[in-house]
């Protein structure tokens, strides 16, 4: 351990610059795309397909087409299930992959355990970090591979879904109405957009696009790059967070001027991409692909494993704070405040690295001050690029740091950080998703359940399942994508072991002839006081963090909060104890009828 590190200072730097971010209106501060702002959610890539309505009956309706509304198609197709039916706002399946299609997208967990099922489709990333359109790519691969588009519907959107006895009634905005034995809630945590609240949004009369539906219409290029309609346009971008970090780099290339507006630096470490070994690849054994998802996994997680497989810059982080000296510190007789105080050393130095990497890559000493992160490394998701920061060296590129206060207002011609406007052609915001707001909110619907309750006021006050797969009095409904479970930076592992989950209690329904399936309000009851313990061993470290959508901006323990809660074990101790359930064969918490 560094004997150069001032703990008491660093942490008064730190609460500093959390207390200059507080904002009072917490998730409130920022904009639902609405009203005259309802073209932000616009498809640039939509094409008329032009179908009639549905009416017809399946065996399950997925809302989402997603990894996690794939990979609910996949095992439900392996338990028997023949009409599946994925139902998607966009034009084709991919979820994320399908809306972000921003120049520079790329996943920021290695490619070789990001995307699933590798070995089974028969394909292999071509880089350690598989850019946008290859990941976009696996997904219409899945979806072939397990006939899931036979019954898809896309560019359409579940208004209503309303439990009758024995099935479920889904109606869309494309008219359709469907009946449907099983639903499968598979929205993602990261999918309703947001904008942020900045008086005169309203106003702007420039060209103006959230980089979840970037206009490549504008500005020429694809997601590699080649921007060319922006040569002559001055271009301001606001947030400075994962998407912003990757797709910068491409806007100081090809802009006349771009200006970055910045409330909160992004803590940036090394990407180190490579193009995959092709002999590496062909000496891999069979089930190579989840030896080395377990492996980060645990290793993430703050387990312990002899051989780091994926050695990037997750593990190197998570490692340090939490497996590094962890045997020796509880062989001493540490007690847990003492291994915690070790523990903020350890991310002391760490972010002071971080923090060094800005100086090493940018000239200019105050827009290298402006640029560096001062929190603790995951009171934000940690960023990796190697492109992002040298950016800030091109004459083309200004840096408006706004002290931590966001954007004054914008113009009809541009944005007002401290009294000074910066006029711009184009105005893009990397503001990212809504986290942390109501579940039914973000999904766009609401679901009706046993006698008449809506989920909205049954989750109105605290989310509540058995599992983070069910709830009580929403039969043949479950939930996948992280809601009360074990949450991975990897969030594709978290989604095949729901998936299988899934897969393994309909198949249990199916093969024991029992029309519907439902938790008990006891184990129910369980599971939430479990997650309940589990977000209050936390709460005094996300208190301390700077405002983020970790922390639900600054408040943490108030709202629905992300996922309703995790499981305090962490995601390989949540996996365990689903297999440890289902290897019981009781189905103990569910009853069926």
């Amino acid at each position: 351990m560094s004997d150069t590190i001032d703990a008491d200072t660093l942490r008064a730097k730190y609460r500093a610059e959390r207390d200059k971010r507080l904002r009072a209106e917490g998730n409130a501060q920022y904009r639902e795309p609405s009203g005259s702002l309802a073209t932000f959610l616009d498809d640039p890539n939509a094409v008329d397909d032009g179908r009639a309505p549905v009416h017809d009956h399946v065996d399950v309706v997925i809302i989402g087409g997603g990894f996690s509304g794939l990979l609910a198609g996949v095992r439900l197709r392996e338990a028997g299930l023949d009409r599946i039916r994925i139902i998607e706002t966009g034009r084709d399946v991919g979820g994320t992959w399908y809306w972000n299609r921003y120049p520079g997208v790329q996943c920021d967990i290695e490619s070789y355990i990001y995307l699933p099922l590798l070995e089974q489709v028969g394909s292999m990333p071509s880089e350690k970090y598989a850019h946008g359109d290859e990941i976009f790519a696996h997904t219409r691969a899945i979806a072939s591979k397990w006939d899931l588009y036979r019954d898809a519907l896309f560019g359409t959107h579940v208004e209503s879904m309303e439990w009758n006895d024995d099935h479920w009634v889904v109606r869309t905005d494309r008219g359709d109405v469907m009946t449907s034995k099983y639903v499968v809630s598979a929205i993602g945590p990261l999918s309703r957009l947001k904008l942020p609240g900045i008086p005169g949004i309203e106003t702007f009369e420039g060209h103006a696009f959230h980089t979840s539906r970037w206009d490549y219409a504008y500005t020429g290029g694809d997601s590699t790059g080649g921007l060319t309609g922006l040569t002559d346009k001055r271009v301001g971008i606001i947030g400075t967070g994962a998407t912003s970090i990757q797709c910068i780099p491409h806007l100081g290339r090809w802009a006349q001027h771009l200006h970055v507006f910045q409330r909160t630096p992004s803590s940036v470490d090394v990407r180190g991409n490579a193009p995959t070994d092709p002999e590496w690849a062909a000496s891999l054994p069979p089930g190579w692909q989840q030896e080395r998802i377990d492996n980060f996994g645990t290793l993430v997680s703050g387990g312990y494993a002899e051989v780091d497989l994926v050695s990037d810059g997750w593990t190197d982080i998570i490692r340090r704070l939490t497996s590094l000296g962890m045997a020796e510190m509880i062989a001493a007789g540490m007690g847990p405040e003492e291994i915690a105080a070790q523990m903020e050393l350890i991310d002391f130095e760490k972010m002071n690295e971080i923090r060094a990497r800005v100086d090493e890559f940018v000239d200019d000493p105050a827009t290298a001050e402006a640029l560096k992160p001062w929190y603790r490394q995951f009171c934000k998701r940690p960023c990796f690029n190697d492109d992002y920061l040298p950016t800030f060296n091109r004459p083309n590129v200004t840096l408006v740091d706004t002290g931590g206060r966001g954007v004054e207002r914008i113009t009809e011609r541009g944005v007002v950080v401290d009294g000074t406007e910066y006029e711009v052609d184009c105005l893009i915001f990397g503001t990212g998703f809504e986290v942390g707001t109501d579940y039914v909110r973000r999904a766009g619907f609401d679901l009706v359940g046993e006698g008449g309750v809506m989920l909205s006021e049954k989750w109105g006050h605290e989310v509540a399942t058995f599992q983070g797969l069910i709830s009580h009095g929403f039969p043949n409904c479950f939930f996948m994508g992280g809601v009360q479970s074990g949450v991975s930076p990897n969030f594709t592992e978290l989604y095949n072991e729901q998936s299988i989950h899934l897969g393994y209690v309909v198949g249990e329904v199916e093969r024991r002839g029992a029309a519907v399936v439902s938790t008990t309000a006891e184990a129910e009851a369980d599971w939430v006081a479990t997650i309940r313990a589990s977000d209050m061993s936390r709460a005094d470290f996300q208190t301390e963090c700077t405002p983020g959508y970790y922390n639900n901006e600054g408040r943490p323990g108030e709202g629905p909060g992300w996922f309703g809660g995790n499981f305090g074990g962490g995601a390989p101790a949540f996996f365990t104890l689903l297999r440890e359930w289902r290897a019981t064969g009781s189905m103990d918490g569910l009853e069926l009828r």
